[in-house]
């Protein structure tokens, strides 16, 4: 088996265990039984249960921050001073996201989740590397996406954006079971695209509503 298959198949069993499981429940030896490597391979590939957890967030965070960038790039070709609007940039976000779990054939709804247990579960070193590796690209996005939110405080918009951010991995971590909820209460299907489009606006008016 080539190197890079190995590698592909210890992250792929990798996320899918720990966003079902959580980081302390999912041990090395479940993932490589999945996997079907031996622990030497996840030992010589990564070094660590840590350097494997963060493996796992970069396989989805860099291409979707290179992603990001260059929508940011060619938005301000016209000049540095670029003003997008809210919506506009939320669905930048979402569509990229979408781009991005597809190309790697995982389940966006286990992104979301690694996304949620990244902050829930002890993971101190995760929250330091996300914020060495790809902080630039966030920091550049959340200015813009505040930047379009003038009327609110720092303080303000801080609590905005978490709550807008909480809704979103709720939302989309649990969308099967919501989707399913759906089905059998309404007899209605509706897909994770026109889950987001509805999802957006109601987002955009969570971030834009004034506190008075």
């Amino acid at each position: 088996m080539a190197q890079q298959d190995t590698v592909e198949k210890i992250l792929h069993a990798a996320t899918l265990l720990f966003s079902e499981r959580g980081f302390s429940e999912t041990s090395l030896r479940t993932i490589t039984g999945m996997a079907e490597v031996n622990l030497a391979a996840v030992n010589y590939h990564f070094g660590s249960k840590k350097a494997l957890i963060q493996a796992v967030f970069a396989r989805f965070l860099r291409p979707l921050g290179e992603k990001i960038d260059l929508r940011l790039d060619a938005a301000s070709a016209n000049g540095p001073d670029v003003s997008l609007d809210t919506e506009t940039l939320l669905e930048m976000l979402f569509e990229e996201i979408l781009a991005v779990t597809e190309e790697l054939g995982e389940d966006p709804q286990r992104f979301m989740r690694l996304l949620g247990l990244a902050y829930t579960q002890t993971q101190e070193h995760l929250r330091h590397y996300i914020v060495e590796h790809f902080g630039e690209t966030y920091h550049r996005f959340i200015a813009l996406l505040e930047k379009s939110l003038p009327q609110h405080t720092p303080i303000q918009f801080y609590w905005r954006l978490y709550f807008m951010m909480g809704a979103a991995v709720f939302t989309l971590s649990s969308f099967e079971a919501i989707r399913s909820i759906l089905n059998a209460d309404y007899e209605q299907d509706t897909t994770m695209v026109e889950a987001i489009d509805m999802m957006v606006p109601s987002m955009v008016g969570l971030l834009s509503s004034p506190d008075d």
